[in-house]
């Protein structure tokens, strides 16, 4: 069986229903060498959280693989980071942060890198049980349809500090 069989096998198994059930999708794209190169897509950032227990399972399953590397959908290309980070702020600030702020909340970049918006959920957000449901169905299909280079987000929230979560894990 040829390592791209095996890679194809191993998403199937135990890693694309995960990536699913977070709302994204992931493939192979390419092997070159010992380096597999998967593709997301769907909502990208739900497959970064399982890049350590991705990679883990892809070198268990195929022993050749190296190195596995994630890669949003092509497209257009990309703005300069600096023109994208801006972009992102704004279409925060224009049209994300007045709505959250009716629980509360506030959304803030902390950083992009290669189109990943590394973001942070403030006030009646931080902690928030449905915050991945605003994170995923929300602020990320806007920011990606608004700001050409953004590939997905990276929520960097320290959820467990939150002190006021709108929607507590207890009103659910």
């Amino acid at each position: 069986m040829a390592i791209a069989d095996k890679v194809t096998a191993a998403l199937q198994a135990s890693i694309l229903p995960s990536v699913i059930a977070r709302g994204g999708e992931i493939r192979l794209l390419r092997v070159e060498g010992g380096t597999v190169v998967l593709e997301v897509t769907g909502s990208p950032g739900a497959a970064l959280p399982l890049m350590g227990r991705i990679e883990a399972l892809i070198k268990r399953a195929v022993p050749e693989v190296v190195e596995v590397r994630l890669v949003g959908p092509s497209g257009p290309p990309a703005a300069a980071i600096g023109d994208v980070t801006d972009l992102a702020r704004g279409v925060l600030e224009r049209d994300i942060n007045p709505v959250i702020a009716a629980h509360r909340g506030h959304a803030s970049v902390v950083a992009v890198e290669n189109g990943w918006v590394r973001l942070r959920l403030e006030g009646g957000c931080q902690g928030c049980s449905l915050a991945e449901v605003t994170l995923r169905q929300g602020i990320e299909p806007l920011l990606r349809e608004k700001v050409a280079g953004v590939v997905g987000l990276i929520d960097v929230t320290d959820h467990e500090a939150g002190r006021e979560p709108f929607y507590s894990a207890a009103k659910r």
